[in-house]
């Protein structure tokens, strides 16, 4: 059973090949166009498709278009109520006749497609799919949360034998995802896009109007209801660029806050109606790794699992998971994040020989590396495939020393962020208890925050955010032997078993993808080495 994931409608796009059950690829279409996020999430944007992304897919399976068995599409337009409150009230006809006119879309942008094959899975269902069939806990209740699907915004339910069992949903306006798109976009930041700045920024402040959105933000069992926010109540709007006051991070915290509150209650109701010791989420909200922290520390639950892809891009995978579920008996869990695009090293190395630069294939890679982080030195870390999400998780990573405090702002200018942006520590697994409390362990895909132990804040001060937590990733050195030897290297040069980790890109650019990517971001960015491989880079490191 071969089933192509399709994922297009508002943001993201995305694709998935799913081969019997099995996960064989899975890419975001930014990582091909170099568009942050693919595309605008905007009606007039649906008629796009993550043409480059499916074709490589199908190129990593070895499969033409045309012996695909069934082309799964994460949006089901047929349950679009086009005046329910909460969709565009001038367009939604058009991103719903766009989402109708997908199967001869994709039939132009991969040829040999068979549009009859092309099936609608609704876009919850598809984020539920990509949780609760992708874990690896197959017995599990599922949480989704986003801006919206066709006409729900949230899903609870349960997964019993690769089968569904929906038990509660929540009809549109009322969103967490659109209040929090909301406030993003009053704070002066982009919507669908900077979400996680404003959970950083709610860091900064104490949530002093929580009594309000606890008045605003009502649960009722396994739904919720928002009434109408005026958000300048509390806080002015913000332009892009324009200076950030008090006022704006005590309304980003207050809504965290009460997030936070609604998703647990909303976990507690669904545990009582499932008694599941495993929780799986999926959907935007589910990328809010302080939310999720509670909710592993605090909730029901005794495991709390996240889909890498949590966003929309994962949909391209939930579709395909399910409809192989529904067609083609057992699907296995996903075996990791590092599902995108790889290259052998004979590839790399005709890459840096065409670029004309002077490189070198040290016998000891990890001590090498190991040794520059040790000297304080940057390093972009290009490995294996890349990632399927949001997060560097090794494979497209920027390293650099956690023990001086200044390479947070060091990093920031770098990348062109803000500087109220925290990053992040990777850390040996076997050492993470060490460091690390509160949130889960291990933790490899970097979706929760924990708690800094005291007598390492200061050691490690880089990666400490302001309230005294860090979200991290932990590596296994037997999934990923050179990662997990490097850090033991660097462990063994200054005692610190951890290495700040960041994505490999610069503001507003996608995570670098190909090595080509690499190189321009190596190039146009004050990164002292670049790993490429087996092979290594240096500034300055052009041939005469």
């Amino acid at each position: 059973m071969r089933v192509l994931g399709i994922n297009a409608v508002f943001h993201d796009p995305a694709a998935a090949l799913v081969v019997d059950g099995r996960v064989v690829a899975a890419a975001e279409e930014e990582r091909f166009s170099r568009r942050k996020h693919g595309k605008s999430p905007v009606p007039f944007s649906a008629w796009e498709q993550p043409e480059q992304a499916a074709a490589w897919c199908l190129r990593q399976g070895g499969i033409d278009a045309a012996e695909l068995d069934a082309v799964a599409y994460s949006y089901d337009p047929a349950l679009v109520d086009v005046a329910l409150p909460g969709t565009d009230p001038t367009w939604e006809w058009l991103r719903t006749r766009y989402a109708e006119r997908a199967p001869a879309f994709l039939r132009t942008a991969l040829p040999g497609l068979d549009p009859e094959i092309v099936h609608f899975v609704p876009h919850h269902v598809a984020h539920a799919a990509s949780a609760g069939l992708a874990a690896p806990v197959q017995e599990c209740a599922v949480l989704t949360a986003d801006g919206r699907g066709e006409d729900v915004s949230a899903l609870l339910g349960s997964y019993r034998g690769g089968v569904l069992e929906v038990l509660a949903t929540q009809s549109l306006p009322h969103s967490l995802g659109l209040m929090y798109e909301d406030l993003t976009e009053h704070l002066g930041f982009r919507r669908s896009s900077d979400e996680y700045k404003v959970m950083a920024l709610a860091s900064y402040a104490k949530p002093i109007f929580r009594a309000d959105f606890a008045e605003l933000v009502r649960t009722d069992g396994g739904r919720f209801e928002i009434g109408r926010i005026d958000w300048s109540r509390w806080a002015p709007p913000r332009h892009a660029g324009e200076p950030l006051d008090e006022t704006h991070a005590q309304l980003a915290a207050s809504v965290q806050t009460r997030l936070e509150e609604v998703l647990l209650d909303l976990a507690s109701w669904l545990h009582q109606r499932t008694a599941q010791r495993a929780l799986a989420l999926a959907g935007g909200v589910a990328l809010n790794c302080v939310a999720n922290t509670r909710l592993a520390a605090e909730g029901p639950f005794d495991q709390v699992w996240v889909q890498p892809a949590a966003g929309d891009s994962g949909t391209a995978l939930g579709a395909a998971l399910q409809v192989s579920a529904e067609r083609g008996g057992p699907v296995t869990p996903m075996p990791g994040a590092d599902l995108g695009r790889g290259w052998t090293d004979a590839e790399l190395e005709q890459v840096l020989v065409d670029a004309d630069l002077r490189y070198e294939r040290p016998d000891d890679l990890a001590g090498v590396v190991a040794e520059a982080l040790a000297d304080n030195r940057t390093v972009g870390w290009f490995q294996g495939r890349a990632e399927f999400g949001p997060r560097a998780l090794g494979h497209r990573s920027l390293l650099a020393h956690p023990g001086h405090a200044d390479n947070v702002e060091r990093l920031n200018v770098i990348k062109g962020r803000e500087q109220f942006r925290p990053v992040a520590p990777m850390v040996l697994a076997d050492r993470a208890h060490e460091l690390f409390s509160r949130g889960p362990l291990p933790s490899p895909y970097m979706l929760f925050v924990h708690d800094v132990a005291e007598e390492w804040q200061e050691r490690i001060p880089a990666v400490v955010h302001v309230d005294g937590t860090a979200r991290i990733q932990t590596v296994d050195r037997a999934d990923e032997p050179l990662l997990g030897a490097v850090l033991a290297e660097f462990d063994a040069r200054t005692g610190l078993p951890a290495v700040i980790n960041t994505s490999f890109n610069t503001a507003g650019r996608p995570m670098v993808d190909s090595p080509v990517d690499a190189l321009e971001c190596f190039g146009a960015s004050p990164i002292d080495l670049l790993v490429l491989g087996p092979f290594v880079v240096r500034r300055h490191g052009r041939s005469a």
